[in-house]
């Protein structure tokens, strides 16, 4: 039954993924907000722009699910919300799981859910917790049919970043995941290594599961175009963009480039010639 559900997320002819993420507003930090303040507008800018599927939560998937037709994207629903973005980590850090996850999920039609594994140095209650989330989930993914996309994030530490920022360390990234693999992830959604060419050692440690690859921070449109080609060209599965897309002056365009890439191979310059 998952496999129903995997083909609405993955295109039938390239068999790859563009995920737009916009479940920034579940985690409390107001940076994260640039670009998403009006969601409504938001979700309809990124239906007319055709992702493959759209990331949202619970109180923001009616905005996506709504809109009548059979051509709107996938609903990927978040299921956790932390608190360990911010420039400090908190005394009590968390990683908190929705009630009934897989029921909320199935009445809202999603087509996956995601959850994180989070390594953070420092807070390994936190791994705990995320690790406690997946083992419960699991199960219930498998009795309802529902694919579960794990979010393995490894943070450097915070007196050194000064905030949410990602370790692109290859072992590191590959450690954590094989766990998720280990731990029954459907689909990885994996940072990208500092180099990209290595990217084919963490597909690899994937041992088949699809694995899609996280966008971060707001960067040059040239050099998410790039880095990206670099991906698919090293066996990614496709990718999960938000900031790189909410953040675009040109939503619709970068989506649209994008896609070209993911899909169609396009070439970078081609891809920029669609912004």
């Amino acid at each position: 039954m998952k496999q129903f559900r995997l083909n609405r997320l993955f295109n039938a002819a390239s068999q790859r993924c563009f995920d737009v993420a916009v479940d920034h507003g579940f985690f409390n930090q107001p940076g994260f907000l640039q670009g998403i303040e009006d969601m409504r507008r938001v979700v309809q800018t990124l239906v007319d722009a055709g992702p493959d599927a759209i990331q949202l939560t619970i109180g923001q998937a009616r905005h996506l699910q709504s809109i009548p037709g059979k051509q709107k994207p996938a609903l990927v629903l978040r299921t956790d919300t932390a608190n360990v973005y911010g420039k400090e980590l908190p005394s009590s850090a968390f990683s908190f799981m929705i009630e009934e996850t897989m029921l909320q999920a199935v009445r809202l039609d999603a087509a996956c859910v995601c959850v994180n594994l989070f390594q953070i140095p420092g807070a390994p209650d936190v791994t705990a917790q995320c690790i406690e989330n997946i083992l419960r989930l699991k199960p219930e993914a498998d009795y309802f049919g529902m694919p579960m996309m794990v979010e393995p994030l490894v943070f450097r530490p915070n007196s050194e970043a000064g905030g949410y920022m990602v370790d692109g360390d290859l072992t590191k990234i590959v450690h954590l995941v094989r766990q998720a693999v280990e731990l029954g992830a459907d689909v990885i959604k994996a940072d990208p290594t500092d180099d990209v060419s290595q990217y084919h050692k963490v597909i690899e440690t994937a041992s088949g599961i699809p694995v899609l690859v996280r966008g971060g921070g707001r960067v040059p449109d040239r050099e998410i175009l790039v880095r990206t080609q670099g991906l698919l060209q090293q066996g990614a599965s496709g990718i999960v963009y938000g900031r790189n897309v909410i953040q675009h002056p040109n939503p619709r365009g970068i989506t649209q480039a994008l896609m070209a890439m993911v899909h169609r191979n396009a070439s970078v310059e081609d891809a920029l010639a669609l912004i």
